[in-house]
């Protein structure tokens, strides 16, 4: 018997699990080992933080999915891993050793300048801890005359993010000022003039004040380059990504953030029975943005790779598209499309938001539901 190991279970290993429910070999033993048997789907994480979802509606359980797989699910933590032995620590000291290993364990927030602010600072990742966080913020929130919320990101994230927690604790009747910081780079990075206009009106519309520059963390909230001060009774970091630390003592080949460089079939570089996919991996061959929307794109290939691999046939590679879309949330059922230069916005855009999330979430729980019992 031959081991597949798949670690984490990102947006991509969704499709691998899905692609192995469908043919799976006889002579493999596979195993997924992720800290948690649910995937938080990010695109409907600001829909939730808004109230128009429940937090259920918005996971995937992959234990059905697993078991319609005839993948053994260990729910644990990486500690790290020795590539040139193909073996994989986990966090409770036993080992895994593999024949053929696949990595979607998404990547960090870079905390590193928010660190003096302690426990006001929420990272987004990992997403079930800023869950219970979020609802310890609407708490206190309605508990005091005034309430301030820093939202640290200027990309989509961020945006998205100050935009869901405005509406919602005004629907709270807190009493809630929310400043979105977004970095010299500038608001909405990468996206059209367009976009941002229409991002910036909606700001000023929903009452949510824009800074710019660099902030780190304080006791008390935020500090800028020039000596400004931002006080702050919680912070959402929607800040860049960092790569996982223990990649670097994996002996793979790394860039110069700490990402695994992979070919177009998302290959390891070093070693040629590895694969990853996600934020954690890095093209050599062509620029990807760290959005979930690759990992998404890339899974099919993924799935189709590693069945390859284990069967002696052809593998493919992975073509970003050109553009990606992107709908983003703005707090009530009304979104704002990207995709190149093109934009538009509206409640319209929600409802097609909505359908594309909801279906997401159907295509890997309804077929699998049962499995498991």
């Amino acid at each position: 018997m031959r081991r597949l190991l798949l670690v984490g279970g990102g947006h991509a290993h969704l499709a691998v699990l899905a692609a192995l429910a469908a043919r799976r070999p006889a002579d493999v033993e596979a195993v997924l080992i992720t800290p948690n048997p649910f995937q938080t789907y990010s695109g409907m994480l600001p829909g939730w933080m808004a109230g128009h979802y429940e937090l259920p509606a918005c996971r995937i359980d992959l234990r059905p999915l697993a078991a319609a797989a005839g993948v053994t699910l260990r729910v644990a933590a990486v500690a790290g891993m020795d590539a040139d032995r193909r073996r994989i620590a986990v966090t409770d000291g036993t080992h895994l050793d593999y024949d053929l290993l696949s990595l979607d364990i998404g990547s960090e927030t870079d905390l590193s300048w928010l660190g003096a602010a302690g426990e006001r600072v929420l990272p987004v990742r990992p997403m079930d801890a800023f869950a219970a966080a979020w609802d310890a913020v609407r708490q206190t929130a309605a508990r005091q005359s005034r309430y301030a919320l820093a939202v640290v990101g200027g990309g989509a994230a961020g945006v998205e993010l100050a935009l869901a927690a405005k509406y919602r604790l005004d629907g709270d009747g807190a009493a809630a000022v929310v400043t979105l910081v977004i970095s010299e780079a500038g608001l909405l990075p990468g996206h059209a003039p367009g976009v941002v206009r229409r991002i910036r009106r909606l700001l000023s519309r929903r009452g949510i004040a824009l800074q710019q520059g660099h902030a780190a963390g304080t006791h008390d909230g935020l500090m800028f380059a020039d000596g400004a001060r931002l006080p702050a009774d919680a912070i959402i970091a929607a800040t860049g990504a960092r790569a996982a630390g223990w990649l670097r003592l994996s002996k793979l080949a790394l860039d110069g953030d700490g990402y695994i460089k992979v070919s177009a079939e998302h290959r390891s570089l070093s070693h040629g029975e590895v694969f990853a996919a996600g934020d954690t991996c890095s093209r050599q061959d062509a620029s990807l943005a760290r959005s979930g929307v690759h990992a998404v794109h890339a899974g099919p290939v993924l799935a189709h790779n590693l069945l390859a691999v284990l069967q002696g046939t052809a593998t493919r590679t992975y073509r970003p598209r050109r553009h990606s879309l992107y709908l983003l949330a703005t707090g009530p059922k009304y979104a704002v499309a990207s995709w190149g230069r093109w934009s538009a916005e509206g409640a319209w855009v929600w409802r097609w938001k909505d359908w594309i999330d909801r279906g997401f979430i159907r295509r890997y729980t309804l077929p699998y539901q049962g499995a498991a019992s």
